[in-house]
């Protein structure tokens, strides 16, 4: 029995050690490329500090709105029942399973429609511009947070809802004293994860914004574009800068759970 433990811990523990020696491999393999006073050299250029400021601030809107739709939209989807509630709950998954490219290339395509021009006459334009950016990013997120969410409320017990309303609550009262506070760790998770997935979002906002610099480049095209000329220390110092990013949000998320369990 002990040799069959052993045999099972080593089996589950092998691949997790390979794909932990692949990441490091990945994250490593920067520093042959990395150096401190380049990255300040580079980190003081304008374009580069625009695109970490526009990358933040669009992510930040994207996901913003991205979650105020999300939040209904997810108990809605865990909790009522409506005609058609299947169908709705496949077709919200769409952007998840297009790939950015295509989901940029219907944006752009919807804004050549008689509706687009519409908005267009009210000064809404959104291809090539930073509103155009944050389209883009919401697009690709908001699937994200309503499936996180989702999972999040069919967590919480429908009983003490129930119990809420017998003492009382309206239905809306029951969900904002109720549900919301139960659910508060597992909707923070899904606002620092649907932002870091805005942060990183490339396919997409390449085709809807295009990538100016000083304009509508955000982090990852501007990785893009630096790669394209064989810039590697303007590549290596948005590519490091990614990484930060990226783990101080794993590592949000992680303190969130913990906490949550």
């Amino acid at each position: 029995m002990l040799r069959r433990d052993t045999v099972f811990r080593f089996t589950m523990l092998l691949p997790l050690v390979i794909l932990t020696g692949y990441f490091l491999l990945l994250v490593g393999s920067q520093s042959a490329f990395f150096s401190l006073s380049g990255f300040f050299e580079q980190l003081s250029q304008a374009d580069i500090r625009s695109a970490i400021a526009l990358s933040l601030l669009a992510a930040t809107a994207s996901s913003a709105v991205a979650v105020a739709l999300a939040i209904p939209s997810a108990y809605a989807l865990a909790r009522l029942d409506f005609p058609g509630k299947r169908l709705v709950d496949t077709f919200i998954d769409l952007p998840m399973v297009l790939t950015p490219i295509a989901l940029g290339t219907l944006i752009l395509m919807a804004w050549n429609t008689a509706f687009g021009r519409i908005l267009d006459s009210f000064g809404l334009t959104f291809p090539f511009t930073m509103a155009g950016v944050i389209l883009a990013q919401f697009t690709v997120v908001v699937a994200i947070s309503v499936r996180m969410l989702k999972a999040t409320f069919e967590q919480v017990s429908p009983r003490q809802e129930q119990v809420a309303r017998l003492l009382g609550c309206s239905a809306f009262g029951s969900f904002l004293h109720v549900t919301l506070p139960l659910a508060r760790r597992g909707i923070l998770a899904a606002i620092i994860l649907t932002w870091a997935r805005a942060v990183g979002e490339f396919g997409a906002t390449v085709m809807v914004a295009g990538t100016a610099r000083g304009q509508t480049a955000t982090l990852p095209s501007s990785i893009y574009l630096a790669m394209s000329m064989a810039d590697l220390p303007r590549a290596v110092t948005l590519v490091v800068i990614l990484i930060g990013i990226s783990l101080l949000v794993l590592f949000g998320v992680r303190l969130v759970m913990e906490e949550r369990r």
